[in-house]
């Protein structure tokens, strides 16, 4: 068991130092970093946007429910959808949603292209196929993921306050009051900090499980969901660490 893991931790490594080349065709590059931009960022965003509303949704209406009795203001309700959005809920939730989408993606593709022996090829013209396949995804992961998460926590808090609107929890001018209430411009910080390692840690780990896939299409359909639950189970730590550290 310890013997895999470190196996499959120091191929990741290599995978990881074997991107930092200089690129044989820097168009090409660029054409395929806008490529995966649009392929990740577009992709995911009917879903992170449905998934946002009704996080901020909910959470209004749980929080309303617990908060019962009169002494608390009902601003506070807004001030709690707030902390628990931009702290846990957009960045934590949504990546765990968008390593199934992204990382499945990119495992899949990466994984057909190695059994196709698509990669071999491009090896056999001088093309260094990690950093030309793997660099993209994880660049284009690490700058539309963060923008995605933003997106999430305006949607989220958007939702959260027309939900409490709807089912008359509080009124909107309520709930503005409570947003501005002890803001910390520090949380957004630390959401976007989450949001970075998170992205990193979804497009790299996909990209290592597809990569070195060995086998058939059965294999490819292993890998994906390898790397879904892998990808998954470093997000919960990351967040851990992330949190113990910086709060």
């Amino acid at each position: 068991m310890i013997g895999r893991f470190l196996n499959h931790l120091g191929r990741y490594l290599l995978m990881i130092k074997g991107m930092f080349t200089r690129p044989e065709n820097g168009k090409l590059y660029w054409k395929e970093f806008m490529h995966q931009c649009s392929e990740i960022g577009i992709g995911s965003l009917p879903i992170v946007v449905i998934i946002s509303i009704f996080l901020g949704a909910v959470t209004t209406v749980q929080t309303a429910y617990q908060l019962v009795t009169p002494l608390v203001p009902r601003s506070t309700i807004s001030m709690i959808v707030r902390d628990t959005i931009m702290l846990e809920l957009s960045p934590t939730v949504v990546c765990i949603v968008l390593a199934g989408v992204i990382g499945s993606k990119i495992a899949s593709e990466l994984g057909n292209m190695r059994i196709s022996e698509q990669i071999d090829a491009l090896e056999i013209m001088g093309i260094n196929t990690k950093s030309y396949l793997i660099a993209p995804k994880i660049l284009g992961a690490l700058i539309v993921i963060p923008a995605l998460i933003v997106l999430s926590m305006f949607l989220a808090i958007l939702g959260g306050r027309i939900a409490g609107s709807i089912t008359g929890i509080l009124a909107p001018d309520v709930f503005d009051i409570g947003l501005r209430q002890s803001f910390r411009p520090f949380n957004v910080t630390f959401a976007l900090m989450k949001s970075y390692t998170f992205g990193f840690l979804i497009s790299s780990i996909s990209a290592y499980f597809g990569y070195y896939v060995e086998g058939g299409a059965l294999e490819i359909g292993r890998a994906s969901t390898t790397s879904v639950v892998v990808s998954c189970i470093m997000i919960l730590v990351a967040d851990y660490v992330l949190a113990a550290i910086f709060l």
